[in-house]
């Protein structure tokens, strides 16, 4: 029998995702003298989690950079927005204090406490779920980190290892089992040798449950019908949901894991890392997004921007696990991105007047890239070719090309009338999103697909991607676990997306998008603030 590796801490933190570092990083700061451990089961060089790869768009209310570009917001309203997308139910009590909490404190708690570590946002304001059948963000809320969310992790990171004494980083760690002595169970898989771990306090900080396919079907919403034969993971296969378990197992609270915040345009990543691994594309909106046999998916057209759930629910009751974005050459070099750090190099590397440069000018770079990377982009000279070519992709003649040129003829005529007789829904949502100058950048001025100015045409196969999870540990305001008699279970906290970002579901149906890495922040932060007053 192998032998059983002992330790013994204060304060253990599962998961070294931005939660957990952020918690370890704040009862330092704040002056903790008991021994914090971090036990992760991704090895020193993710420590980070998935937060590391993230593109970094954070969602604020009534900033500096909102004040000067003119954009009036407050609390109250960006509660109202929340409310209106979230569509809470009636007995969702914690979800709904900490999207109060989010909305009241997460300029001053985490917008604040980023900028003053020197880390700067770029100075244009986003705006994503702006509503589709109920509104969402009434203003633009969406702030984007100058460097990416992998500078932030890299300066939190560094922050964090100066410190001295009181910290242990413990990588390669699996935790399979909690008991309510506060002793942690699992498997050093370095040495491949169990371990135990003690301690006063355990904070649950390990994500949620997107990673694990199984569990995502297992509890895949109703009202989105049968989940797709096949879809991809963007998150990694730690974010298993296991922890989650075993708090039930302990009489914990686990609700709304049926509420995901999942993306309907995921490609293979050329370069996988583990098994399904996927890409998450910021779909264009000027391409025709198409069933499997290239017919518009409809009656409402979809088109990024406004409610990435509906986007969801679509994209999953297709009869095909996949669909089709159908552009020309020109679309694409506007309005293609792809999210993360990744694919954002001049984001990431912080090279402002490259990134504005290549932004004016469409650079044609990405396009370039993924078409020589993967094989769901599909470029031809002609519809016909095209037509050929996605057919061969998928093995069988689902499209035909005279179904496929009556889709765009359609729709291209429509846009050749001008602007006095759109009548689109589509192109009318491109107008407003035109109108607003951080879309406008990025988005075509009416460009029709056909164009033979703006060929080849290309087409981009995706699936549904799996990414964050709305549900998760229900917790008080204090980051505590909760029974369901409502009692705390005591030395037991849950923060970040553990914790649904607050209360086992703060952002109910559907996020305002940019919630997540300041949620995780936000939740962090206020439970070191209990922890270290409980001392």
């Amino acid at each position: 029998m192998a032998s059983l590796k002992k330790y013994q801490t204060d304060i253990a933190i599962i998961g070294g995702g931005i939660a957990g570092i952020t918690l370890a990083l704040e009862l330092l700061d704040r002056g903790e003298q008991r021994h914090i451990t971090i036990i992760d089961a991704q090895d020193h060089q993710n420590f980070g989690g998935l937060a590391k790869g993230a593109f970094g768009g954070m969602m604020f209310v009534d900033t500096p950079l909102q004040r000067k570009s003119g954009i009036k917001d407050s609390p109250e309203l960006a509660l109202r927005d929340w409310h209106n997308f979230a569509e809470f139910g009636e007995a969702d009590h914690w979800p709904k204090v900490w999207a109060e909490h989010y909305v009241e404190n997460v300029t001053a708690k985490v917008h604040d406490w980023i900028t003053g570590m020197g880390v700067k946002f770029l100075p244009a304001v986003q705006w994503f779920e702006r509503g589709l059948f109920q509104p969402g963000n009434s203003v633009p809320r969406y702030h984007i980190l100058y460097g990416s969310a992998q500078y932030l992790m890299e300066t939190l990171i560094k922050r964090l290892k100066a410190k001295n004494g009181n910290l242990t980083l413990l990588f390669n760690h699996r935790v399979n089992n909690l008991n309510v002595d506060g002793i942690v169970e699992g498997h050093d898989m370095e040495s491949d040798l169990p371990f135990s771990l003690k301690s006063e306090t355990t904070i649950i900080a390990t994500g949620g449950i997107g990673g694990n396919l199984e569990k995502v079907t297992q509890n895949w919403p109703r009202q989105s019908g049968n989940p797709p034969d096949r879809m991809l993971n963007g998150c990694h296969p730690t974010a298993d949901g296991h922890l989650h378990d075993q708090v039930r197992i302990l009489g914990g609270q686990v609700t709304h894991l049926d509420k995901m915040w999942n993306y309907a345009a995921g490609i293979p990543h050329p370069k996988p890392e583990f098994d399904n691994h996927g890409l998450s594309l910021a779909p264009t909106r000027s391409s025709l997004w198409l069933d499997h046999k290239g017919r518009r998916i409809g009656p409402q057209p979809l088109i990024t921007g406004f409610d990435t759930h509906y986007l969801c629910q679509q994209v999953a009751a297709q009869e095909k696990p996949w669909s089709w974005h159908v552009m020309n050459w020109k679309i694409a070099s506007r309005e293609l991105a792809i999210s993360g750090a990744e694919h954002n190099p001049d984001l990431r590397d912080r090279k402002f007047l490259r990134l504005l440069f290549n932004l004016l000018v469409a650079d044609d770079s990405l396009v370039r890239q993924m078409v020589e990377t993967s094989d769901d982009f599909v470029v031809a000279d002609s519809l016909t070719e095209l037509v050929g070519k996605m057919n061969s992709l998928t093995g069988k003649d689902h499209i035909s090309v005279s179904v496929m040129e009556q889709q765009i003829t359609e729709y291209d005529s429509r846009l050749a009338r001008g602007p006095k007789f759109h009548n689109d829904d589509q192109i009318r949502r491109l107008a407003q999103l035109r109108a607003w100058g951080g879309d406008r950048i990025r988005t075509c001025k009416f460009q029709q697909i056909l164009d033979p100015k703006a060929a080849p045409l290309l087409a981009i196969r995706t699936h549904l991607i799996t990414r964050k999870t709305l549900g998760g540990i229900q917790t008080n305001l204090d980051c505590a676990v909760l029974k369901a008699d409502g009692s705390p279970i005591t030395g037991l906290y849950a923060i970040g997306e553990a914790a649904g970002f607050g209360g086992g579901g703060a952002s109910g149906l559907r996020s305002l998008e940019g919630t997540f890495l300041s949620g995780c922040i936000l939740t962090a932060r206020r439970a070191a603030e209990i922890i270290f007053d409980q001392a």
